[in-house]
């Protein structure tokens, strides 16, 4: 079996898969994609913003009054929209008729998506975000941050922006 790990930003599009699957047509095994979706840690995004209000204190700006926060709930609202893009990205694989599992994590992505390409024995990874232009400029992207760790091929693909229900566009993807 081929396997191919995807390291998603967010909810592949039917777009989105099609340009995978498409990638991996002559191959004569059969696939199994594997789609990743990192998803924020509540407790790091409470400290960040606490950081923040300290910093903005500091330089004088008027104090902001916040109410008590509840880590876990924020954690269950970023879980579940994390598991809403994993089932999405993997309904449109599956749509094609290509075989996918998917999963979500706060953890690292690219430990996570080390963890994955070792578990599944991937023979190739795919990472799919928006534009990042200054971390690609930098090298400080998934892909490049994959490319080093990692002892597979990486393709970088951008993701297919979501069609716009009333203007009935989107924005392709290409390769990087």
């Amino acid at each position: 079996m081929y396997h191919v790990v995807i390291l998603a930003e967010q909810a592949m599009t039917a777009g989105d898969a099609q340009e995978v699957v498409s990638l991996h047509e002559d191959i004569e095994d059969s696939r199994h994609y594997h789609v990743l979706v990192p998803c924020d840690n509540a407790a790091q995004r409470v400290e960040q913003a606490l950081g923040t209000l300290a910093a903005s204190e500091m330089l004088s700006s008027p104090p902001v009054l916040t109410e008590t926060v509840n880590v876990e709930e924020v954690q269950e609202e970023i879980d579940d929209e994390a598991e809403d893009a994993v089932e999405a990205s993997v309904g449109a694989i599956r749509a094609l008729g290509a075989d996918a599992t998917g999963e979500f994590s706060a953890a690292d992505p690219i430990d996570t998506l080390a963890a994955a390409v070792e578990s599944h024995r991937a023979a190739e990874v795919i990472v799919m975000t928006r534009p990042h232009v200054v971390a690609e400029l930098l090298h400080l992207d998934w892909a490049s941050k994959a490319r080093r760790r990692l002892g597979v091929p990486i393709l970088h693909l951008l993701e297919h922006e979501p069609l716009d229900a009333e203007a009935g566009t989107g924005q392709g993807i290409t390769g990087m």
